[in-house]
């Protein structure tokens, strides 16, 4: 049986196509793992991936792609998936998410596996039920063809998830390994908002036994209040897996009243809607 602790990118023998039980979709998520050589452009210290390395993904096979989500939507939909590998209470489909094990927009063929992925729900009638999802750490928003695909997600009827796990330079290069700036992080937010609905997705937790700060959390909210009007809402979540990565022993659990806290003052500030998943 899937559980919420078990996001294995193999659990149905798949090479792009794996279903978890998501806590933030509310359901089966049906992921769609186009970095399966396990390269991310960025490096986070909570990652859950097994051998991380730094770069993009291999060449995707865009017809295998198709095959096998049109597969298990034929199984889950209309075989006996759901009762052989779902609790329950957790017995329905919720969305295609593009996430897995690196950042899907680093693809070249991401916005043609976007196309196909509508395509394949059209066929199963299933574009009005199922959200398509992307997961994204929003680092390759100049391109044009990264906003071609989101823009094309966005006429699917389908939503993005934006990383921001902190908004001050040193955290970030601390927490996700990369020297980005707050300010290019902010420009890249806005050109995805503009495309397709957007959420911002933030992973809050101790590092080193200690909270985020007081200046860490003023910052964040001050990078996100301009574009408030612009955003669907914040999926605030803490650690539910192991890291996998060196940095894990350093990382620790927020109790849901420190994450319910730290929710309150974000909307206090900025006016957005925030979701909490422990």
């Amino acid at each position: 049986m899937l559980t919420t602790d078990d996001h294995r990118r193999d659990s149905a023998g798949l090479r792009y196509v794996y279903p978890v039980i998501s806590r933030r979709a509310g359901g089966v998520s049906i992921g769609i793992n186009l970095n399966t050589n396990n390269a991310c452009n960025w490096a986070c210290v909570y990652c859950q991936v097994e051998s991380l390395t730094r770069g993009g993904p291999s060449p995707i096979d865009l017809d295998l792609l198709e095959r096998e989500l049109a597969g298990f939507l034929e199984d889950a939909l209309h075989g006996d998936f759901m009762q052989r590998q779902v609790p329950p209470e957790a017995r329905r489909l919720m969305d295609v998410a593009f996430s897995g094990n690196g950042e899907p927009t680093s693809a070249s063929e991401f916005a043609e596996a976007v196309e196909r992925v509508g395509n394949v729900l059209r066929h199963f009638g299933q574009l009005s039920n199922l959200v398509v999802r992307l997961i994204t750490n929003g680092s390759l928003m100049h391109r044009p063809e990264v906003q071609a695909g989101i823009r094309q997600l966005g006429q699917l009827g389908g939503e993005v998830w934006f990383k921001i796990d902190r908004a001050e330079a040193g955290d970030i290069a601390e927490i996700n390994g990369v020297p980005l700036s707050p300010e290019k992080m902010a420009r890249h937010l806005d050109i995805c908002a503009r495309l397709a609905p957007t959420w911002i997705q933030t992973c809050w937790f101790a590092l080193d036994g200690e909270v985020p700060s007081v200046t860490a959390r003023d910052a964040y909210c001050q990078l996100l209040k301009p574009l408030a009007s612009r955003l669907a809402g914040i999926h605030l979540y803490g650690l539910a897996r192991p890291s996998m990565q060196p940095a894990a022993p350093r990382l620790g659990r927020l109790s849901a009243d420190d994450l319910a806290a730290f929710a309150k003052e974000v909307h206090e500030k900025t006016g957005i809607r925030v979701t909490i998943s422990p």
